[in-house]
């Protein structure tokens, strides 16, 4: 799997060998295992295509025979995915720690009467993840992964620090931009690592682990908040703790491999032993020998021959924020306290993530959207009827309860932990990178844009008009991922791309 990250294209030497090669295979292959049975069918695609001089980068990827050779378990990874997974939970604290420091920092700043002061505080941390997002991939092109997540570690830690200390609105704005400029950053390279990372067996899983930490951050902040009532300066501290996981962040890349081709011999024995470099770095060398195509540009993205793939990325980030999760977690308090329940929706959302780390490599990404999107739009559904029905007075707060349970539910089962592992899976190496920042720029450009206008459309509607335009959103979801998202469970990244751009 990761040898796959390190090529982009190898044409002269594959021409030379793959003919003379291909018998040989085919009939050692005949009774081999599944792993053997994929790599005849890949070998025979990659024969067709070379008769016609077409191979591709793609071909070449999904041809190294990595997974036949023996080496380190799976489990290797899993110490430099939770290194990386400190970013997703860096990610779920800066989003939650404000809603219960924002009232004792409105004090302690004088800005208690200044509802857009306070609005401003919120939201700054939205506008700095709109700008790391979109400057994530870039970073990670051209310095790698690893040394862009400790380069990112620096505004998280000084953002933190600043919030912490700040004797100012000026300064606590501040430190919100730039702690949201290093969450934007971790929001597009945290999915892109781990995908890199993962053996193609346990992908699914351990890029779900994503949203996973993302829910523990936002509990992490709900937990931190709990001193506040008697202590009503604990906020500075609830600010002053994201530092040292940024720390530790920084630290943990240090010594985690780097999916960079300069650095595969080394990667390659880190993650899966000593065993598997002689074979795939064979395989790297004969493949570098070939011309290859330069780093893709951020035009590229628009071209015909990326296009399609780049917009089901963006549309599902669009489909995800606009399908109403804001403004259930913005009501939800209200909710459960008018049904006489102390009690959060973060919980609900790590039960869902949890559910869908294990459906994931065994149900599929696709039909886990639609699944999530349906039962989403139910729940809305729900919710709406809970609050108008008069039949359903005795048992709205009930109702509103379930629905909204159902709701997080739904949304941490699919909708929620799929487009972050999607996208890598859906982009071709050479836009990868690019290609993420843009989707997650897009849904932070579409989160700013809700939390700007969300009061007001539900002042000028009501709450009821905005959930069941919320489940119409959903059930357009449904609609446009059954008709253009493609199913990635154990297919290779030359299917994929093919199935969305048949024309290229």
């Amino acid at each position: 799997m990761l040898s796959c990250r390190f090529i982009s294209t190898a044409k002269r030497a594959l021409q030379e060998s793959l003919a003379s090669e291909l018998a040989a295979r085919m009939s050692a292959m005949s009774s081999a295992t599944d792993n053997a049975v994929e790599l005849k069918k890949n070998l025979s695609i990659v024969y067709n295509r070379e008769r016609q001089a077409k191979i591709t980068d793609e071909d070449v990827e999904d041809l190294l025979p990595a997974n036949n050779v023996p080496g380190k378990s799976s489990g290797t990874v899993l110490p430099f995915v939770g290194v990386a997974c400190l970013g997703a939970t860096l990610f779920g604290y800066h989003l939650g720690v404000v809603n219960g420091a924002l009232e004792y920092l409105a004090k302690d700043l004088g800005i208690t009467e200044n509802t857009v002061l306070q609005g401003w505080i919120v939201s700054s941390l939205l506008a700095g993840a709109t700008v790391g997002s979109f400057t994530g991939g870039a970073l990670a092109d051209k310095f790698g992964r690893t040394r862009t997540f400790q380069l990112d570690a620096i505004p998280l830690a000084v953002g933190a620090f600043l919030c912490a200390t700040a004797q100012s609105i000026q300064t606590m704005i501040v430190g919100r931009l730039l702690a949201g400029i290093g969450i934007g950053v971790t929001s597009a390279i945290v999915p892109l690592y781990i995908s890199e990372i993962s053996p193609t067996e346990i992908r699914g899983a351990l890029g779900s682990v994503n949203q996973l930490f993302i829910c523990i951050g936002i509990l992490a902040a709900l937990v931190a908040g709990l001193p506040l009532a008697g202590n009503p300066i604990w906020w500075r501290t609830m600010f002053g703790i994201s530092v040292v996981p940024s720390v530790l962040l920084a630290l943990g890349m240090a010594v985690s491999p780097e999916t960079r081709v300069s650095d595969a011999e080394k990667a390659i024995k880190t993650l899966y032993g000593k065993e598997r470099v002689a074979s795939v770095m064979h395989d790297l060398t004969a493949a570098s020998q070939g011309s290859s195509e330069p780093e893709a540009r951020w035009f590229d993205l628009f071209s015909s021959r990326y296009r399609k793939v780049v917009s089901v990325g963006a549309a599902l980030f669009l489909f995800q924020k606009f399908a109403g999760i804001n403004a259930v977690v913005y009501y939800s308090t209200s909710v459960f306290r008018s049904a006489g329940i102390a009690s959060d929706i973060a919980a609900s959302a790590l039960v869902g993530t949890v559910i869908a780390s294990s459906l994931m490599d065994k149900q599929g990404r696709k039909s886990l959207l639609i699944t999530s999107f349906t039962g989403m739009a139910v729940s809305m559904l729900l919710l709406s009827l809970s609050f108008t029905w008069s039949v359903l007075a005795p048992y709205s707060g009930t109702l509103a309860v379930l629905g909204t349970v159902a709701y997080v539910l739904s949304f941490s089962l699919g909708a929620g932990p799929v487009p972050a592992l999607l996208l890598p899976e859906i982009f071709a190496s050479r836009i990868r990178a690019k290609a993420i920042s843009l989707s997650l720029g897009t849904h932070w450009i579409s989160n700013f844009v809700i939390g700007l206008y969300f009061l007001s459309v539900v002042n000028n509607f009501g709450i009821t008009s905005v959930y069941l335009g919320f489940s119409t959103v959903c059930i357009l979801a449904v609609l446009y991922v059954s008709g253009n998202v493609v199913e990635t469970k154990g297919r290779s990244l030359e299917e994929i791309e093919r199935a969305l751009s048949p024309a290229s």
